[in-house]
């Protein structure tokens, strides 16, 4: 009696079937084959075999859907390109020149024109810069504090004149016919700081204290010394808070 192949069930006969039942199951295996594979018969050429359904053997012929890319066309800095075959696609290396593609580095010493820096480098970079500024200025600051002092005038005509901040390291000239009353004020000045100061006309210059201030001088009045003479210079030094030593021509 026959039996049936595995995977599609077709009739084989046995080996112990007659000869007669033998041909009957040749026959009935060749009619299963037959339908199984009818899907396969037909088409036209371009077309291909494609699954109709999730049934075993359910074909169908189809043309196949051409894709809608039908060639690569490139332009610099790409390279390649084509529209048909094996298409290969490349770029330029890019130079001061071309455009392209460039390769990182963090170098920071490199002279190349293709390289291109890193963010790390620009930052090491710019570390160095900013480390170099600071080591300039500070030499500007250290030259400039080397080189000599050019002195500023104040000029001063009246009869009195109370000395300010901005008199600092500065030349005060005191001209009048008639004696002139200098006065150092309190509060004005830091420790270390000095006011040079003439008598430029013939009227003579007393110095006063401010209040809460001490003059201390080698003048006949220590606390209110005088210039000597027309022409005579002293410098007021201040020596701490509100007390002041006054050195120079005076009497």
């Amino acid at each position: 009696m026959a039996t049936v192949t595995p995977n599609f069930n077709w009739p084989v006969p046995t080996s112990t079937d007659l000869v007669r039942d033998g041909a009957t199951a040749i026959e009935a295996l060749g009619d299963s084959i037959d339908a199984s594979l009818v899907d396969l018969k037909g088409g036209t050429s371009g077309q291909v075999l494609a699954k109709n359904s999730n049934t075993d053997m359910d074909f169908v012929w189809v043309t196949d859907a051409a894709g809608d890319i039908t060639g690569v066309t490139v332009s610099s800095p790409l390279t390649g390109g084509g529209t048909s075959g094996t298409v290969t696609v490349g770029i330029l290396s890019g130079t001061t020149s071309n455009l392209g593609a460039v390769q990182l580095s963090d170098s920071t010493s490199s002279t190349s024109t293709t390289l291109a820096a890193t963010a790390n480098a620009v930052k090491t970079a710019f570390d160095l810069a900013t480390t170099a500024n600071a080591t300039a200025t500070t030499a500007n600051a250290t030259a400039n504090a080397a080189l000599p002092k050019v002195i500023s005038f104040n000029a001063q005509t009246g009869t009195t004149y109370t000395l300010v901040a901005a008199d600092a390291t500065k030349l005060v000239s005191a001209s009048n016919a008639s004696p002139i009353t200098v006065t150092v004020p309190p509060s004005v000045f830091s420790v270390g700081q000095y006011v040079d100061l003439y008598q430029l006309g013939v009227g003579q210059v007393t110095f006063a204290q401010g209040a809460g201030v001490t003059i201390r001088s080698a003048g006949a009045v220590s606390t209110a010394p005088k210039i000597t003479r027309q022409f005579g210079a002293v410098t007021i030094i201040c020596t701490a808070s509100n007390e002041f030593l006054i050195v120079g021509g005076i009497s």
